[in-house]
């Protein structure tokens, strides 16, 4: 006898403040798509790219022709998107939305995915997916993971943090601090973004300097790192709480001359492989990486992680960890899953009960002396 899957009511955040806005529409479209079909209650949150929260049920709409450069009428707002984020329980009471039985955050970058959120949830007392406070937090910034990468002796490449207050004041001796450690080429990106926006390639001292002023942009810190020859892009999905299990690996062939912005999301010529052509013990070695990557940032739930695999001798080197990954139907990360045997509804539908999972885990905690 096949057991019914139980529905659930689930509140859908989305938009965020974050130049991963649109990544997030364009995810929690399919999310909502997944669990509609499941029969679960959808509550649908958007918040603006200013910070202002919309509840209404066309909230995705909203925020979609907003992206698209249609002006905001604020005569047809509710109260809550005309101010910065309100608790998120007296959000939904004061609208009267119906109760929800766990939140689904498809945020991605600052202000979503970095722990802000999830700290809300937390005093809110909502089950929410993905991972709590401090594993979103470090593993955001990609500075003090690499600090708990080291820790654990997972293998990574060399890098140099670079503040922006600093580089302001001595860029030159800057650049020389970082000529005196890393040899060209490097790579630059901001700390606390992912989707590779700011992320640039030098070659030389001039392309290092225009590389530093963009990451600059979007950032106070930044992270320089020494290229891997001829690298291969890896990546594997991750999935659970206490017990978390890899997926298979893929490969991304990037349409540019590596995965940046443009080539995740604006060309057409990247193509992800998969399973990624690696041979049996590489494969189980990226695999092993990718949980103890997981459990060293303490994450849960889910989470991608992404591999650099030197072209000339197979070395492999732990890139970065992201806890709330693109979630479209054609992304890596539900791709992964599903040539590993678990589709995408179920996967969705696993996500809220593991967050379910996490909540009952945590309500055993005492908050009574």
């Amino acid at each position: 006898m096949v057991q019914q899957r139980r529905r659930y009511r689930v509140g859908v955040l989305f938009g965020g403040r974050s130049s991963e806005h649109e990544v997030s529409l364009a995810s929690a479209k399919n999310v909502m798509e997944a669990l509609r079909q499941a029969g679960n209650e959808i509550t649908s949150i958007g918040i603006s790219a200013e910070g202002r929260w919309l509840s209404q049920p066309d909230a995705w709409l909203r925020l979609t022709a907003q992206s698209q450069g249609e002006p905001r009428n604020p005569e047809q707002e509710s109260l809550a998107a005309r101010y910065p984020s309100p608790v998120l329980r007296e959000l939904l009471d004061e609208q009267h939305l119906p109760p929800v039985d766990v939140i689904f955050p498809v945020l991605h970058g600052p202000y979503g995915e970095d722990g802000t959120v999830q700290g809300l949830l937390e005093m809110a007392n909502l089950p929410y997916v993905g991972s709590g406070v401090l594993g979103s937090a470090v593993a955001m910034d990609k500075d003090v993971a690499r600090k708990l990468f080291a820790c654990h002796g997972l293998p990574q490449v060399r890098y140099l943090t670079v503040r922006r207050h600093t580089w302001r004041q001595a860029p030159e001796a800057e650049i020389d601090r970082i000529e005196a450690t890393l040899p060209y080429p490097l790579f630059v990106k901001p700390a606390n973004l992912g989707s590779s926006v700011g992320v640039s390639k030098a070659r030389d001292r001039r392309q290092l300097q225009a590389a530093i002023e963009l990451a600059t942009r979007y950032d106070s810190k930044l992270l320089v790192e020494a290229a891997v020859p001829h690298a291969r892009e890896i990546e594997v999905s991750v999935l659970g709480n206490d017990e978390p299990e890899a997926s298979v690996a893929g490969e991304i062939i990037p349409a540019n001359e590596f995965y940046d912005y443009n080539a995740k999301y604006e060309s057409a010529g990247s193509q992800l492989l998969i399973p990624a052509r690696l041979d049996e013990a590489t494969m189980q070695r990226v695999q092993s990486l990718a949980v103890q990557a997981f459990q060293a940032l303490d994450c849960a739930g889910l989470a991608r992680v992404d591999f650099l695999v030197a072209g000339d001798n197979g070395g492999i080197y732990l890139n970065e960890v992201n806890t709330m990954p693109g979630f479209t139907r054609i992304s890596m990360y539900p791709k992964l899953w599903e040539a590993s045997g678990l589709a995408y509804p179920d996967l969705v539908h696993r996500l809220l009960e593991l967050a379910i999972e996490r909540y009952v885990e945590r309500q055993e905690n005492s908050t009574v002396r």
